[in-house]
């Protein structure tokens, strides 16, 4: 068996939340990471290629007032408001970037997991030509699309993926009405399904100050700034 890191950290805001996975990512405590995001307050995060202008009008005044910043992942638009988030790092060696195979295999794994508890999701198994995020501008929830899981129809969960090197950054957001306030339950759920799927045996810590400090350092110069969320 491998081990597994589960980094525990304090409330973050939404460009502290996107700079806690960039500096996973940059300092790798351990070759798989799990982070569930522990919010300071609502946010919303766009994807990595989408316009600013055209999130903004999409979102309307109020949602656009809230705190909103550009993900290092793709995807469409996510509010953070209600959802269990969290991120995945882990060894994915070689070059090659093979999103449809990165999200069967956690998204499958994840599935049997709920249904091991006897919640029966289902994993989208459809081809769709004409996904989008852009003009206009899409939220990752409105249109659910191939391998993200559902129930009853309705888009639950869905993820975004950024390759760093031999390692993969996966960026989720559980979206139920009992997301937070159950939030022990689907914690425990997806850490049993991605550790049976890697192998792993957990381990937890928290961030140290040091840590911290470069979390911060790093939203304020690079997520919270004009120029990483107006790029586009």
């Amino acid at each position: 068996m491998l081990t597994g890191l589960i980094l525990e950290t304090p409330p973050f805001d939404v460009y502290e939340q996107m700079a806690a996975d960039e500096c996973v990512c940059d300092s790798l405590p351990s070759p798989y990471t799990l982070r569930f995001y522990n919010w300071s307050g609502p946010g919303v995060t766009f994807g990595y290629s989408q316009r600013a202008a055209q999130v903004r009008a999409a979102l309307g005044p109020e949602k656009a007032a809230l705190p909103l910043t550009r993900r290092p992942t793709g995807g469409g638009i996510v509010l953070h408001e209600s959802d269990l988030t969290f991120s995945f790092v882990f060894s994915q060696p070689g070059a090659f970037f093979e999103p449809a195979g990165t999200y069967d295999r956690l998204h499958r794994a994840i599935s049997a997991a709920y249904a091991e508890r006897g919640v029966d999701f289902e994993l989208l198994k459809e081809r769709t030509t004409d996904y989008r995020t852009s003009d206009p501008a899409m939220s990752c929830f409105a249109k659910p699309v191939n391998l993200d899981i559902l129930y009853n129809g309705k888009k639950v969960l869905g993820g975004a993926l950024r390759k760093f090197g031999d390692y993969m950054l996966y960026q989720a957001s559980f979206q139920t009405p009992s997301a937070r306030s159950d939030s022990g339950l689907h914690k425990s759920v997806v850490t049993a399904a991605l550790g049976a799927e890697f192998g792993l045996t957990w381990r937890t810590r928290g961030l140290s100050a040091e840590e911290i400090a470069r979390v911060k350092a790093l939203a304020a110069s690079k997520y919270g700034s004009a120029g990483w969320n107006e790029r586009i």
